[in-house]
């Protein structure tokens, strides 16, 4: 018998034994006052083939960004956002559109509507798990903005950039944007090497939904690194309106890669790279006043590479 007992024991004691120290809790945990500031650089690469001939248009945007905790009570948190600065670059059909928003430029019309983006508040809502429940006063915001700027412009020419900037800029390119950024964290305390995902619409330009999956990589008292992926696919049978003024629905699908460096006090990347990756097919549809007499199928590349910086400020 008491070889018996000693075996198990023996056995019992040779088990993991997973203890509370092993998992780590992670959310976003504000404090009202606190204050952030958040750098953004990426650069968007398209490439649209039509009968043939590739048209090849990019992107670059950087931004910075102060965030206001402005409430902050269990489970979710209000955030009021204004933009410090802002540079666009647009590049496309041998046009190009450069602006910074601290350097006046009066031939270009976009100059003035990024201008008039500065400092000017809106809020965001976020729950502590990374949901982002809202964006509120911006498109207000962006309207305010446009309609100062663009007010002059031939009636096409107002049109073409009002949707440029509110493609870039407006509340749900804006909040897709943020989804994207931010990691969507469990509800339960996880391990190193836990995997979780969450799935949520296409808010901006493209319609359909993209699978998030992040994993825990390592962690300590202070920080977190995680390692995201995100599965695109669009919903070929909504239509979307392209920048050009053509409508199409779109067959596209790929991969989003990001890299987070998390800061665990308030649950925010402190360094985050991302890399995007999509390619499929636009079918342009008929448009007599376009000159387009039967749809069209045009293969389409976009390649985007972003950087994120985020420090607590107070």
């Amino acid at each position: 018998m008491k070889h018996i007992i000693a075996w198990c024991l023996c056995m019992c004691a040779s088990l993991p034994v997973l203890r509370a120290q092993d998992y780590v809790d992670l959310s976003y945990n504000f404090q009202k006052g606190q204050q952030f500031q958040l750098e953004q650089k990426s650069r968007t690469e398209s490439y649209l083939t039509v009968q043939d001939m590739m048209q090849r248009s990019t992107r670059d945007f950087q931004d910075v960004l102060v965030i206001d905790v402005t409430d902050a009570v269990p489970g979710k948190a209000t955030l009021t956002l204004h933009y410090k600065d802002l540079r666009f670059n647009f590049n496309a059909h041998n046009q190009n559109i450069m602006v910074d928003a601290k350097v006046d430029n009066e031939k270009e019309p976009f100059q003035a509507a990024i201008k008039n983006l500065l400092n000017h508040a809106f809020t965001v809502e976020l729950q502590s798990f990374g949901i982002v429940k809202s964006v509120n006063g911006l498109d207000e915001v962006v309207d305010s903005a446009c309609t100062a700027a663009f007010g002059s412009l031939k009636a096409d020419e107002k049109t073409a950039y009002t949707r440029l900037v509110k493609e870039q800029f407006g509340a749900k390119a804006f909040q897709a944007w943020l989804e994207q950024l931010l990691v969507i964290y469990p509800a339960h305390g996880i391990k190193t090497g836990t995997q979780w995902n969450e799935t949520l619409p296409l808010r901006a330009g493209l319609k359909g939904d993209i699978d998030f999956f992040w994993n825990l990589q390592t962690w300590d008292s202070e920080t977190a690194k995680v390692g995201g992926t995100g599965k695109i696919k669009t919903d070929k049978q909504e239509n979307v309106q392209l920048e050009d003024g053509y409508t199409a629905n779109a067959e596209i699908s790929g991969n989003l890669q990001s890299d987070y460096l998390v800061t665990r006090s308030s649950g925010l990347p402190a360094i985050a790279v991302q890399n995007t990756e999509l390619n499929g097919n636009y079918t342009y549809k008929a448009d007599k006043s376009k000159g387009l007499k039967k749809d069209l199928q045009v293969p389409v590349k976009i390649i985007t590479n972003a950087s994120y910086k985020i420090k607590q400020m107070k």
